[in-house]
């Protein structure tokens, strides 16, 4: 079967390389009922789970990677007078390594794909010709951009999300009514790096090291009752725009089917390119009035 490299026509933004990484939608805003934040400030008025913070995180994402969720995720990407936002949804059978998710970006020549993860390969619709897909080793996955999940896979953010340092406790909130612990750190280098193709590697590392070995980002991870992540944000502030990743995950513990493409409607490939299976979206400017 002929091998081809599945590609996008959207213009996209590659990865662009800054001074310093911070986070880039502000605690408050995630706190006070902002869209995809919590309904309540942190507070201290719920015990905090016992532990170090750094462990309690850790602890959290292992129990997730453990079962299943519903996932439903948003890469926002913030520059000048303009944002762009990507989300995926679907469920997600963590512990199984299946599932399905519906990816859109309305500001794309290409709007929507769909993804099926399973048996270790990842299978992503095209929309030329209809009804056809690409398939891919789900290891062969790399990430094109700072912060975008390779064929947005929701385990690569939650293994960043394990790797975080420098854990402090922030207190408690709400998210869509149920309690949660926020607990917020940094990523360190290698967490940062993790998958990127080698292109985007060297950039990275070239300017790592004009800095004087620091690029940090900045991770939160909301805990709930039952010791599993609610939420998981990773940040990076970049000299022109800001990113920041978003997973929710909800439904713990429902049974995940997904259906295979059938082989005649499969197209083996090697790499996958774009906006809508792992690079960073072009901010779109708002238009005055």
């Amino acid at each position: 079967m002929r091998r081809t490299t599945m590609s996008s026509s959207v213009a996209v933004l590659l990865l662009v390389l800054g001074t310093g990484c911070a986070s880039g939608s502000g605690e408050k805003d995630r706190v006070a009922g902002k869209p995809g934040g919590g309904s309540g400030a942190v507070t201290s008025a719920t015990k905090s789970p016992d532990g170090r913070p750094v462990d309690i995180v850790r602890a959290a994402v292992a129990k997730a990677r453990a079962t299943s969720a519903r996932i439903d995720g948003t890469v926002v990407v913030r520059g000048g007078d303009g944002e762009s936002v990507l989300s995926l949804a679907g469920p997600f059978d963590l512990a199984a390594d299946r599932g399905r998710l519906s990816v859109d970006f309305p500001d794309g020549a290409v709007d929507h794909m769909d993804e099926v993860f399973h048996g270790g390969r990842v299978y992503l619709s095209q929309a030329v010709p209809q009804g056809h897909w690409a398939v891919i080793d789900r290891d062969k996955g790399r990430a094109h951009s700072l912060l975008r999940a390779p064929l947005n896979d929701p385990e690569h953010v939650l293994r960043q999300a394990s790797a975080i340092r420098d854990v402090s406790d922030r207190g408690t909130t709400t998210i869509d009514g149920r309690p949660v612990h926020l607990f917020g750190g940094t990523l360190d280098h290698r967490t940062l790096t993790l998958g990127l193709a080698d292109e985007h590697r060297e950039r990275l590392d070239t300017a790592r090291e004009a800095m004087g070995g620091g690029l940090p980002a900045s991770a939160l991870v909301w805990v709930d009752e039952a010791g599993r992540p609610a939420r998981v944000e990773l940040s990076a502030t970049l000299p022109t725009e800001s990113v920041v990743v978003t997973l929710n995950l909800t439904d713990f513990g429902t049974s995940v089917k997904v259906t295979v493409p059938d082989a005649s409607r499969t197209t083996p490939t090697d790499s996958v390119s774009g906006v809508l299976p792992g690079e960073t979206p072009r901010v779109r400017r708002r238009r005055p009035g």
